[in-house]
């Protein structure tokens, strides 16, 4: 009975990780009846990775917390054995935003979802960074926990990324302490033309002058908390929560497909696997820089891995280069774009059966 490891992240903007490995594995029965599929869902920090610990076995705690420009946004978080799994871009992701506000928006809300994990017991936090819609440098974070942001006269500035060049002092008296590990694919330092607002800052909104004034903004933030920490690796993250998360609640930083995995326990199914499966909805060069396929590449030494997509953009030959035994993309079998956008579990299943029949 042929075993196989069915690990893809999400198809971003058509199905959650969950629901396509669930059609591959229909696909891989439709061919073979008899083969024995393990799904393994994940993330790779960002969007979707409570999600894969729900899939996981973690229990989705539902809450209400303070949205990127203020609103309050229903939300959750995944819990189990006294630790949460925290996703910032359930709470102040770009994806929520009718209206981008590259100066104003901010985190406040991820810091009050974990004050209510650590309120509901928890002692350790998985905080997966992706997808935000700021760039306040995590000022709003370490508040919803508890620290105050004071100006000159010793009053509460604004939330937002500009409101931090008023920033005087703050107060960490009342911040909430936990064990916190930041999950996240992305290295940028917080500050430069590399840092988090020159890279990021453009795709929420911020102008060539926004960008200067939010770059100047965590630059005086971090005079306040201390510049150690600027060039670390992930400062830059989702605005610049990586740096708050580093500095002021002195977080360790991995990357997000390492925690992902070991949260999920993908290592465990990899015994006896004749095949692995992974997958996103696009595989380009941005795979190869951390994503989650990649990482499954690596983590599955003697095991051929296939990759799944909407589409390939690599070539067979960088495919192999990276640890993929092989590509299988949506626009291989439906040319019409849009129908692989709309029916894409329908469609996964058919390619999987290819997959089957190619593998299996």
């Amino acid at each position: 009975m042929p075993r196989v490891v069915i690990a893809p992240d999400k198809f971003k903007g058509s199905l959650p990780a969950k629901e396509v490995a669930d059609a591959i594995a229909a696909g891989l029965h439709r061919v073979n009846p008899d083969v024995e599929t393990l799904e393994c869902p994940i993330a790779d920090g960002g969007d979707g990775t409570v999600a894969a610990a729900v899939a996981a076995g973690f229990e989705y705690v539902p809450a209400e917390a303070t949205g990127p420009t203020g609103e309050r946004v229903r939300t959750g978080y995944a819990r189990k054995d006294g630790t949460a799994v925290v996703e910032l871009a359930a709470v102040s992701g770009l994806a929520m935003m009718s209206e981008l506000a590259p100066l104003t928006a901010n985190t406040l809300g991820v810091g009050e979802l974990i004050a209510r994990a650590l309120d509901d017991g928890c002692t350790r936090v998985v905080l997966g960074l992706g997808g935000s819609a700021s760039t306040d440098g995590g000022a709003g974070l370490i508040r919803g926990m508890g620290a105050r942001l004071l100006d000159a006269s010793g009053a509460e500035i604004p939330l937002g990324g500009k409101a931090l060049l008023d920033l005087a002092r703050v107060d960490v008296s009342a911040l909430r302490r936990a064990e916190i590990v930041v999950a996240s694919d992305v290295d940028n330092p917080l500050l430069g033309e590399h840092g988090a607002a020159a890279v990021y800052g453009p795709q929420k909104g911020a102008s060539p002058s926004d960008v200067a004034l939010l770059d100047r903004a965590l630059s005086h933030f971090a005079k306040i908390v201390g510049t150690e920490l600027v060039d670390a690796p992930g400062a830059g993250a989702a605005g610049g929560t990586g740096f708050a998360a580093l500095a002021v609640l002195g977080a360790t930083f991995r990357p997000g497909i390492d925690v992902v995995l070991e949260m999920t326990g993908f290592a465990d199914k990899l015994p006896g696997a004749d095949l692995v499966i992974t997958g996103e909805g696009s595989f380009d060069e941005q795979t190869l820089r951390g994503k989650g396929p990649a990482g499954i590449a690596t983590r599955a030494p003697g095991i051929p891995v296939v990759a799944m997509a909407g589409r390939i953009a690599l070539s067979r030959e960088t495919l192999k280069q990276h640890g993929f035994s092989a590509g299988y993309g949506l626009t291989d079998i439906e040319s019409d774009v849009d129908r692989c956008m709309t029916d894409t579990a329908a469609l996964l299943e058919q390619l999987a059966a290819k997959v089957a029949a190619d593998w299996l």
